[in-house]
């Protein structure tokens, strides 16, 4: 056996890797807390009468978007699964951080400063709450393809 290889983690742009990770945990509490609006099928009756056949149109129409409202569901359904599985395999803290801070119903209206004062038990300090942040974006990006290296 040789010696080992020598695994050099990425060097990330630390803001453009934040941002996208924070969008793509926008995109997860959408889909999670959105109900997803259906689709409507227009259907609607015209007044005027018609000299022709059946054209069909219609049940057409409502079969593809009742295929596109299942295809949206389940692709939605995937993303979240996706999404909670990447956090699921972080540590502890970074975990709790990630979940209290942006997964949450109400995470939008959550400030950083509630989740290392309050939610963190005994509380933590801004420093510590954003070296746990960080290490948490850096492994959700590598397992999300969020990463965005330095050029």
């Amino acid at each position: 056996m040789g010696d080992m290889m020598t695994f050099e983690l990425p060097e990330l742009d630390r803001k453009a890797t934040q941002t996208a990770v924070e969008a793509e945990l926008e995109k997860y509490r959408l889909y999670k807390y959105l109900i997803f609006e259906e689709r409507e099928a227009s259907i609607t009756a015209s007044p005027e009468e018609r000299f022709h056949g059946p054209t069909n149109q219609t049940s057409d129409q409502t079969a593809s978007i009742a295929i596109y409202n299942a295809d949206q569901q389940r692709y939605r359904k995937a993303y979240c699964e996706r999404v909670e599985w990447a956090v699921r395999r972080l540590p502890k803290m970074e975990r709790f951080l990630i979940e209290e801070r942006y997964m949450s119903e109400d995470a939008e209206y959550t400030s950083d400063y509630q989740v290392y004062c309050f939610k963190f038990q005994p509380a933590i300090s801004e420093k510590t709450y954003s070296k746990i942040r960080w290490k948490a974006f850096y492994k959700l990006a590598l397992n999300l393809n969020l990463a965005i290296t330095k050029r």
